[in-house]
């Protein structure tokens, strides 16, 4: 690929620097440089929206080690899969099978995609056979109601009273808009 090689660089901490990682980079051939000091776990991390904004088709991203970029297989392969698209490639530096500019390399990352994948559908099967178990034996899912019979009935008795709104939720300790509800959904009586 004739375009640029930009490098991305992440540390977890302001503690950690990432100077390595950039000297790295530009021993590698990297002429623009992001980074950030992010844990991998934030789903926000500007500067890696920057960097992959940044880049064009010929170009190439590259970092020092894979989990610099990426917090699983599935945000691996949808990073690599938006560059792709943009006809840019992707490169990591301490593991060479990891280079979508080779034929090898992408290779590589199409069984990552699978594994990817793969991970997604038996998660996903975990989980549903979990609720199927819950479901039989009685259990429901979510947290528990936290307004009781007792309190919708003190929250309809009140307002029955008179009291407001307002008035309502403060003696009761919950939100008006609670209180709102519990009264649409309330069997009033019928009046005679």
């Amino acid at each position: 690929m004739d375009g640029k090689m930009i490098g991305y660089a992440r540390v977890s901490s302001t503690g950690q620097d990432f100077d390595t990682q950039v000297e790295k980079l530009k021993a590698a051939g990297v002429t623009k440089v992001f980074n950030e000091k992010l844990s991998g776990l934030d789903r926000e991390r500007p500067e890696l929206a920057k960097c992959l904004d940044y880049a064009r088709e010929g170009d190439t991203l590259v970092v020092t080690k894979l989990d610099r970029l990426a917090r699983s297989a599935s945000h691996l392969h949808q990073i690599v899969e938006g560059l792709t698209a943009k006809g840019v490639g992707f490169r990591v530096l301490d593991d060479a099978s990891l280079d979508t500019t080779t034929r090898t390399g992408k290779l590589v990352f199409g069984i990552l995609a699978s594994i990817a994948e793969f991970e997604t559908a038996l998660r996903r099967e975990r989980q549903m056979e979990g609720i199927a178990k819950a479901k039989a034996e009685g259990k429901s899912g979510g947290r528990p109601a936290m307004v009781t019979p007792e309190i919708k009935a003190q929250i309809v008795k009140l307002s029955s009273e008179g009291r407001s709104i307002r008035k309502v939720a403060a003696e009761v300790g919950f939100s008006k808009a609670t209180v709102q509800k519990v009264l649409a959904t309330a069997e009033r009586p019928a009046r005679v």
